[in-house]
């Protein structure tokens, strides 16, 4: 494992560890959008092992793996960031309908109508939609609350939410807690958007299948999961 000058082996560590980075790569890339390549996210995690091999000490008392971890993790970040993965424009709408979404739901105390929360953003109820339309492939868990970079109103997100708090955020979804309040959230959604969210992941059907069944454009479609997700955060934001 180290070489006669106490250093790292780099090649075995390369070896021994690439499967850490294939892991938090097929981790992240479940959250993100089709247009990120899992290829590209392995690539760069390679290069956030190579670097953690080189700027390894063992005299900190840390694990190498929890180590290279951070590092990998960090790596894979940081290109999503400069490839522009979702634009600002788009992060911050979607961010002002769960804002809105939430408001609605402390004020009402129950799920708040389309054109509630249009009236709540000031707008009109075709504008709302369209905005909807924009935000298109939006995730239940951004990337923001992956790095832990989202602001104060994200503090916490995630944490509520997690089991072991040393445990790689990038895979909260399969945590039974985070699961369970999913289950509860998607439970108080109105039918149609239950409906969507059932098709979409527990059966695999894209939004052009899901707008065959349910009579519908596949626009429409894409409004109302972007909706049912805005509901979904704010939701688990409350709970």
């Amino acid at each position: 494992m180290y070489t006669a000058k106490g250093t790292l082996d780099r090649d075995d560590q390369l070896r021994k560890y690439s499967p850490l980075v294939r892991r938090l790569a097929h981790h992240m890339i479940a959250k993100l959008p089709p247009s990120v390549e899992l290829d590209d996210l392995i690539q760069v995690g390679m290069i956030g092992l190579t670097e953690a091999i080189a700027r390894f000490e063992p005299t900190q008392g840390v694990q190498f793996e929890t180590f290279a971890s951070q590092r990998i993790r960090g790596a894979m970040i940081d290109e999503l960031r400069d490839g522009d993965w979702m634009s600002r424009g788009s992060r911050k709408s979607q961010k002002d309908i769960e804002q809105a979404v939430n408001r609605l739901q402390q004020k009402l105390h129950r799920v708040p109508r389309e054109s509630e929360i249009a009236a709540e953003m000031g707008m009109e109820l075709a504008d709302y939609q369209h905005l909807l339309a924009k935000v298109r492939g939006t995730q239940l868990v951004y990337l923001e609350d992956i790095s832990g970079n989202g602001g104060d109103d994200d503090d916490g997100f995630l944490d509520r939410h997690m089991g072991d708090h040393e445990a790689d955020p990038s895979a909260v979804l399969q945590d039974h807690r985070m699961r369970t309040a999913l289950v509860a959230a998607i439970k108080v959604l109105p039918d149609r958007e239950q409906q969507i969210m059932s098709m979409y992941y527990e059966h695999d059907m894209n939004l052009k299948e899901i707008a065959a069944v349910l009579g519908v454009t596949e626009s429409r479609i894409c409004q109302l999961h972007s909706q049912s997700i805005a509901r979904l955060r704010a939701k688990l934001r409350a709970h």
